[in-house]
């Protein structure tokens, strides 16, 4: 299935954070709210039809309160803001 978001928006499907260390110490919630990272599964275009400065595989950290959930093939997915979009991840 491919899936193009319209408009400023960007399809990226969340990384899960680990819940437990690795020495077995439970991480909670509000601390891994800190850093929201996703993967780019899909990008949209500003209102004049130029492309977003992103692309499907980019790694990024996103903020902001504000997401759609989708599933697509089983697996959580989001749409975002590009706005919200805080940076790309380079390795």
């Amino acid at each position: 299935m491919i899936i193009r978001p319209i408009g400023e928006r960007v399809l990226i499907k969340a990384i899960k954070k680990a819940e437990v260390t690795e020495s077995g110490i439970f991480i909670p919630d509000s601390a891994q709210e800190e850093k929201k990272e996703g993967i780019v599964v899909g990008v949209g275009a500003f209102e004049d039809g130029k492309s977003l400065p992103l692309k499907a595989g980019d790694r990024v950290i996103y903020g902001g309160y504000r997401s759609d959930e989708v599933d697509v093939d089983g697996e959580k997915h989001l749409f975002i803001d590009f706005k919200d979009v805080l940076a790309v991840v380079e390795e």
